[in-house]
């Protein structure tokens, strides 16, 4: 759903051109020089009108309605108004009595009249600039949110038709764990660790939202995993801050993050860990990961990706929550504050 096309815009004010004049011709019963000079300014005011709906349209709200800034609205349609009597006065007095030889206004109008009666002409051009505004965005909210709730959708379905093959992948792990465990209680170790991952995916995950404990085991158990690939070379340090019990959160937010570090990061060097710092505000929940960026990738799996995540905090947490990725000087740094 995009604006209103332009073309659009142009057939609405061509409309009140014709509508103005209609108007004039068909109540004014003015001839010859009169009616010159009112067919004059019935397009000038026309047209000033128009500047300042749009000076309203693109300027004025988008910039502080939208921000909710109300002092600066104010101001600004003090100004547009201001624009509109600005602009009539050099055009009906100023510039058609150099060029056509006529006023608008009678040499003895006050300039409180003249202040007066031009606000009170220039307030529909303020009120419908912002409705039409209004409209805009609540199309475009509303079309964003159908897109978002299609997507989830999708989500879902392509999320249910993966449910067989998970299933028989965590039974079989249970089975290799009670296999493994007399044998070798590292590795029944990580293969419980390694199932406790595909149950959180399977049962947690089905939900909107999870206890913040579950959530940062599943990091930690991938964390324990990922260091039996890379003993003694994995250096990532994931510290806690603020009480993360019975707090709830999206399930699979913090994971892409950590996917992102370990799979672009440098993982071996002490000197520069992997830094995972998750704190638990009492209004919000803020997780930043820091890492120097590697020549090499290590893992050529996807996983679920910064991009997807983006759409997923859209939907699940509008306009309450901020995500700042940078890369600069080698250093690859991400932060999210959810509030929670």
């Amino acid at each position: 759903m995009k604006k209103f096309p332009v073309r659009w815009h142009v057939a609405a004010w061509v409309a009140v051109l014709v509508y103005c004049l209609l108007d004039f011709l068909l109540a004014t019963p003015w001839q010859g020089e009169g009616l010159h000079q009112g067919l004059w300014l019935t397009v000038s005011f026309t047209l000033v009108g128009t500047t300042v709906f749009y000076f309203c349209y693109l300027v004025v709200y988008p910039r502080w309605l939208r921000a909710r800034r109300l002092s600066y609205l104010i101001g600004g349609l003090a100004g547009a108004a201001l624009l509109f009597i600005l602009l009539r006065a050099g055009v009906e007095e100023l510039l058609f009595p150099a060029v056509l030889g006529f006023h608008n206004y009678s040499p003895d109008t006050t300039l409180g009249h003249y202040v007066y009666e031009n606000i009170f002409y220039s307030l529909p051009n303020l009120t419908l600039s912002g409705a039409l505004w209004a409209t805009e965005r609540t199309l475009l909210q509303e079309h964003e949110n159908q897109l978002l709730r299609e997507e989830k959708r999708a989500a879902e379905t392509a999320f249910l038709k993966t449910q067989i093959n998970p299933h028989f992948l965590f039974n079989t792990l249970n089975l290799l764990y009670g296999m493994a465990y007399p044998a070798s209680k590292p590795l029944a170790a990580a293969l419980l660790k390694l199932a406790e991952l595909m149950r959180y995916m399977l049962h947690e995950t089905a939900t909107d939202q999870v206890a913040l404990t579950k959530e940062i085991e599943y990091v930690q158990h991938y964390l324990a995993l990922y260091r039996l690939r890379f003993p003694d070379q994995l250096f990532v340090e994931f510290s806690i801050t603020g009480e993360p019990t019975g707090r709830q959160i999206a399930p699979l937010v913090l994971i892409p993050f950590v996917e992102n570090a370990l799979k672009h990061g440098v993982l071996d060097d002490p000197t520069h860990p992997v830094r995972m710092q998750l704190h638990v505000g009492a209004q919000e929940v803020v997780f930043q990961v820091e890492n120097r960026i590697s020549d090499q990738q290590k893992d050529t799996t996807s996983g679920i990706g910064l991009p997807n995540l983006r759409r997923r905090l859209a939907l699940r947490y509008p306009g309450r929550h901020h995500l700042h990725i940078a890369a600069d000087n080698g250093q690859f740094d991400t932060l999210l504050r959810v509030a929670c």
